[in-house]
Parts: structure tokens; sequence; C-alpha cells
């Protein structure tokens, strides 16, 4: 492959680029995969500090997010958050992820984080709000939130727009922003179909979160359907909007996915981390849903490592013993290169090693022991690869990451903050 500035110039062979090529600067790389980019679809950069802090609360997924919340509310400083996405963003390239779709309370610490990385993506700003009785109040502040983070967008990084989930955001603030999204010209993300206690406030208006709500005051009337349902009756799915997990979906849900446009971020190995459950990712990919791999934050996961999701993706789907496709290493890499480009609309210049792309792409080493022997790169780099087999990333034609170092950030300075945070969660 060539690359000339920002851009991939060429592909082919080493004797053809060469050929074409015989000014350039050669780097050899021996016995390796040349990728493009991952894409790690649905994460939580802020969310860094909180590797291994939630373990006790894996089984009550509330108390989890009870306390993952008042942690990040009361317990930590803006800095501490850039510090936190910082070191998830270096993590990132480390593992060969170009292109992160953030999901973030506090997206400007995430824009700052992965701007300083030099990681391209999606920056999602989440808003809640579960009382109709303040949506005027909470759409403004998103507003709000949003115009300031414009001023912070560059040729790698955007904003898009997040209500949290169909449990936490009311369907009046569903609409609203679904609304000012469509009139902005912003991408949409939300979490979606993720949990038994989400579906049981939805079709039934009980469990965890409908007694949380009770006990705030806050009425809610169940609508009396799935969560896909909800956002399609609520214009959520008029957006054609990134949704995260969807576990919890049957087959009309499934067509009214493939139908809308809507895009689906499977993210196994959090899913089953917290119990939730597996998507039916063989089912999607069936339909022609769009799907793309997601670590979710490393609260749940508990690494920024794509190939192992997709790996875990792979052999969690032949578990099922489901009738419909078998997944094969190759639809896990697709779904972590160009079906992840796809979901965040990054597919007209990510995701093929294609001549006039930009060049994002990472390089495999095949020379470790649990690689060798290799006898297809594909099944390779599924099946017995990982992030740190990764030598080389590469985004918009700046090396990112070589020779086991985030170029251009301190991450001796990083870590000595993260240990020092740390300390105040314990």
């Amino acid at each position: 492959m060539a690359v000339d500035g920002k851009t991939i110039a060429g592909v082919g062979s080493q004797k053809e680029i060469i050929e074409k090529f015989p000014q350039a600067d050669v780097r050899e790389h021996g016995d390796a995969v040349i990728l493009p980019g991952l894409v790690n679809a649905h994460t939580h950069l802020e969310l860094t500090l909180m590797r291994g802090y939630l373990e006790q609360e894996e089984n009550d997924f509330f108390s989890w997010l009870k306390k993952l919340t008042l942690a990040r509310l009361f317990r930590l400083t803006p800095d501490d958050l850039e510090v936190s996405a910082t070191w998830g963003a270096c993590e990132a390239v480390r593992a060969g992820i170009t292109c992160v779709g953030d999901a973030s309370d506090s997206a400007i610490t995430s824009m700052r984080a992965a701007s300083s990385v030099g990681l391209r993506g999606v920056i999602f700003q989440e808003s809640f709000g579960p009382d109709a009785r303040l949506v005027a109040e909470n759409v403004d502040k998103l507003k709000d939130k949003v115009a300031e983070l414009r001023s912070l967008e560059t040729e790698l990084v955007r904003v898009g727009v997040s209500p949290h989930a169909p449990y936490s955001v009311c369907a009046p603030q569903l609409e609203a922003i679904a609304e000012f999204a469509a009139a902005e010209n912003l991408p949409l993300m939300m979490h979606a179909a993720e949990s038994e206690a989400e579906e049981l406030l939805l079709r039934q208006g009980c469990g965890l979160f409908a007694d949380n709500l009770k006990t705030r005051a806050i009425d809610f009337s169940a609508p009396g359907c799935s969560p896909i349902q909800h956002l399609q009756q609520h214009r959520i799915l008029d957006r054609q909007p990134l949704l995260a997990h969807c576990i919890r979906v049957d087959d009309k849900d499934i067509e009214t996915l493939a139908q809308t446009g809507s895009k689906v971020v499977h993210c196994p190995k959090s899913n089953a981390k917290l119990r939730h459950g597996r998507a039916p990712l063989d089912k999607f990919l069936e339909k022609n849903v769009t799907i793309g791999l997601g670590s979710d934050s490393v609260a749940s996961n508990n690494t920024c490592d794509i190939l192992e999701e997709a790996r875990f993706a792979v052999l969690l789907s032949r578990t099922a013993g489901s009738d419909g496709k078998v997944i094969e290493a190759g639809d896990a890499l697709y779904a972590a290169t160009v079906g992840g480009a796809r979901c965040l609309g990054f597919e007209n210049r990510i995701g093929h090693l294609t001549e006039g792309h930009d060049a994002d792409f990472t390089v495999l080493s095949l020379n470790a022991a649990h690689q060798l022997p290799v006898y297809d790169p594909v099944t390779t780099t599924i099946f017995s690869s990982s992030g740190r087999d990764v030598v080389l990333t590469v985004i918009g034609g700046r090396e990112v990451y070589r020779d086991g170092q985030v170029i251009g950030v301190d991450e001796e300075r990083l870590r000595a903050r993260m240990v020092e945070i740390t300390k105040k969660l314990r």
C-alpha cells in the first residue's frame, strides 16, 4: 500500500507498488497484515477509570448504573474525566482502533481526548430526562452543549447526540431530540433493547426501572411494546440511528430495524459480562442490518480490543445453536472495519484499503507463538490475534502508534494521573 499525505495512493502487490512509486520511502513490517483501521462503534472513553470498579454490582444492572453515575458526578472532576478519556483513547490506538463512536455525558472531555491522541470518531453528547415536565429544560441544555462542541469539531472528530436510553429519556424528549438532530443534521446514537429491566418497563410498566421512577415521583405509562417499537413510535428510527446492544428484539423488531435503515452496534463481551444475553447477530446479518462492533466501556468489558470482540462475537454466535447464518471470521472482520465505518457515517472515507480513501490503517504482526502457523490471514487475525499484536496505527496518514509508543502523548504522566485519581474511587 502507498500513502500520499492523508490519502491511500495505491494498493497492490509489493512489486506493483514499488514500480508505481519508485521514489517513495519503503517500510517493511515482515510477516504481518495491513488492515483497514478498526472501528469501535460504541464506547465510553470517559469511563476508563471505572475498569474493575463495578465488579460487585454486576448481578444488579440498576445498582451498577447507580454506582457508576454517582462516582462520575460526585467523585470525579472534569480534569479527571479528561485524563480517563485520554487514557482510553491511547488504549484504543494501541489496539489498532482508528475510529470510535463515543457516548459521553461530558462529551467535551472526550472530544479533547480524541483530538489530542489523533483518533477519528463521532462523539455523542448524551441527554437524560425521564420526567416529561423537564423536557424543554433538558433539550435546551443539550442544544447549549452541542453548540459548544461544534467549535471543537475537526476534520477527524464530529459531534452527535444521544438520548441515553428508553428508560432514562421520556417519549416527548425523544421526539424533541429527534427533531433537533434532523434540523442540525446530527448523527444520533442510543442504547436500546439492552436489558430485561428495560423491556419490563416498556411492556408492562414494572421492574427495577419502573420502581425507581415511582420513588422519584415520575409518572410513566408503559406503551406496551418492545423498546424498538417504542423508538419507532417516537421518531427516533426516522433518523436512521445507531443503536447499541439490541439484545431484547424479536423478528418484528429486526424487520423494523432493516426497513428504517437503523444501524446496530454489537457489544458481545459487555452484554455477556453484565448477564444481559446475546444479540441475534446472525439474524441481523440475514436481514442486511448494518452491524458494527463495540467494546462498550471498559467498566463492563474490561478491555478496548475490537479484535478480541470480533473473536468473541463469532464464538458466541456459534454456541447458540441457531438455524440462521453461520458467522464466519470474515463476517466479524467486516463488522470491525467496513460495518463500523457505516455505523458512524464514514463509509466513503474509511473502512476499505482503497485508493482515494483516507489513510486509516493498522499493521498487525503475525510472528507471535500464538499465531503461527498462518494458513489464512483472516482466520489468524480473528481467531489467534488481539490488539496486543498491533505494531503500527495510522489515522489520516499520521502515525499515532508505533514501536510500543503512542506518538505525541506523555503516557507516563497520564499513567501517574490515572493511579492518583484511582485513589479517590477506592
